[in-house]
């Protein structure tokens, strides 16, 4: 299934999936690091999200409420039961896993020196690490990642709910793969 098919689908408003149907589903090569969230409903709404994006998983540190959780649930609607998760003690430990697995991580934090989003190269697959609602992504953590990346504010607020943060941030680290694919796809057609 191409990407972009799964959208399709979903835009129609046509059919509903089963749970069951709905876990076979393909997962895109994007997933996300918690930072001890405090928020149950932020980390809810952060299941729907990806659900709703193909992501996963979501790899909850410290702190971060975890399923079953009756807030959680409540936003997630349903998602914890379809998007994978993982729990680890700490955060460092997540993001040296990744590391691992050869995920190319992004620290979601506006620093002095990170970089808009949407200017960084991305090489699949992707993680995005998020962090705490009021201390951020302590600068110890962003060392361990990649890049240090942010979403542009032009506004009175200098940033975003970890929850809505993540929702820009992956829709538009999807779209990148999306037009990867496809792009991907146009080269191989060329070469034959």
């Amino acid at each position: 299934m191409k990407p972009q098919d799964r959208f399709v689908r979903y835009e129609s408003g046509s059919e509903r999936l089963s749970l069951e149907a709905a876990r076979a589903l393909p997962r895109s090569p994007v997933t996300a690091i918690l930072d001890n969230i405090r928020s149950a409903h932020n980390v809810g709404s952060m299941f729907r999200t990806a659900d709703g994006a193909g992501a996963g998983p979501l790899r909850l540190c410290g702190y971060t409420p975890t399923p079953p959780h009756r807030h959680l649930a409540k936003t997630a609607l349903r998602a914890v039961e379809v998007v994978p998760w993982e729990h680890y003690a700490t955060t460092r430990e997540a993001i040296l896993a990744a590391r691992k697995r050869g995920e190319q991580l992004l620290a979601m934090e506006f620093t002095q020196s990170s970089q808009p989003l949407y200017e960084v190269e991305l090489r699949f697959p992707v993680c995005l690490v998020m962090g705490n609602e009021v201390e951020g992504l302590s600068p110890e953590l962003q060392a361990l990642c990649n890049h240090c990346v942010h979403l542009p504010m032009i506004g009175l607020k200098s940033s975003l709910n970890v929850s809505v943060a993540f929702g820009v941030g992956l829709y538009e680290v999807l779209r990148r793969y999306s037009g990867e694919s496809e792009a991907q796809r146009n080269r191989g057609e060329a070469l034959k």
